[in-house]
């Protein structure tokens, strides 16, 4: 048979028409959100949701940090005992994900959530100025309804869709020899299922307003996932270009959809398994 007639037919189509004009972006676009909801499918396959209830995963939690944010980005200070970790970890819970062949800690993100008026969110300890809409200050309500998603950290082997060029020290346990293409495809929504994780904390503790820090960049691929980030003021030069963002919890509930809604889901059910 002619190899061309097993092609997909968006791929063909976009061939013939190309990428420059309309029709060909269309095409391209959706191609990928195609391809984005056929990965969440797969998610839990590979990567699964932990929350830091003990100890010894918050060292987990705050070594990946250190490994991102002191050795890697030189954006904090290098710490003797490689744990990076601040004053707002004392009312914070770490969120990890974990990839299911190596048990190995694929990245972590942490929800701020004070309960006291001394209690501050990162975002109104540093960063205030950057927040210019008053209707959405976090001094507006109450202590227990609002929390911040901060401290993302992915270790930079599961930042790559392929690992060929890192080195068996680098990756530790991992053996980049043993995945599977789906699997690899996986890489990349990390982040995704790390914020899905936070996601699933504030759904069950019905906290209403989250604030994140975020790029740009990152907030444009969240929107397209389904989760509304809001921006509610100007980009800023805070460990790099980033804004002040805002979600309420009816987006998060009721954002998703396709496979990102199943993927979701599933972190929201195991969760409700293991906690």
């Amino acid at each position: 048979m002619d190899g061309k007639a097993n092609k997909p037919v968006l791929e063909r189509l976009s061939h013939l028409v190309g990428t420059k004009n309309k029709l060909g972006k269309a095409i391209k676009g959706y191609s990928k959100y195609r391809e984005a909801n056929q990965i969440a499918t797969h998610f839990s396959e590979y990567l699964l949701p932990v929350i830091a209830s003990s100890r010894a995963l918050k060292a987990q939690s705050y070594s990946i940090r250190h490994s991102v944010y002191c050795e890697e980005l030189k954006l904090e200070a290098t710490r003797p005992n490689k744990q990076e970790s601040d004053e707002f970890d004392a009312y914070s819970i770490p969120c990890l994900i974990r990839h299911v062949s190596s048990d190995t800690i694929a990245g972590t993100v942490r929800m701020v959530r004070p309960t006291l008026e001394s209690e501050l969110l990162p975002i109104e300890k540093y960063c205030m100025h950057a927040i210019t809409n008053d209707a959405l200050l976090p001094t507006n309500f109450e202590r227990s309804s609002i929390c911040e998603i901060s401290r993302l950290a992915i270790p930079a082997h599961f930042r790559r869709r392929s690992m060929d060029h890192f080195s068996g020290a680098e990756v530790g346990k991992l053996n980049p020899s043993t995945f599977s293409q789906t699997e690899l495809r996986c890489f990349p929504f990390i982040a995704v299922g790390l914020y899905l994780t936070a996601t699933a904390l504030i759904i069950q503790e019905g906290i209403e307003h989250v604030y994140v820090m975020v790029e740009p960049r990152l907030a444009k691929n969240m929107r397209l996932v389904g989760i509304k980030f809001k921006q509610i003021g100007p980009v800023i030069d805070y460990h790099g270009q980033r804004a002040a963002h805002h979600v309420d919890l009816k987006a998060l509930k009721y954002g998703l959809s396709g496979g990102f809604a199943v993927m979701r889901d599933d972190i929201v059910a195991k969760l409700a398994q293991e906690y």
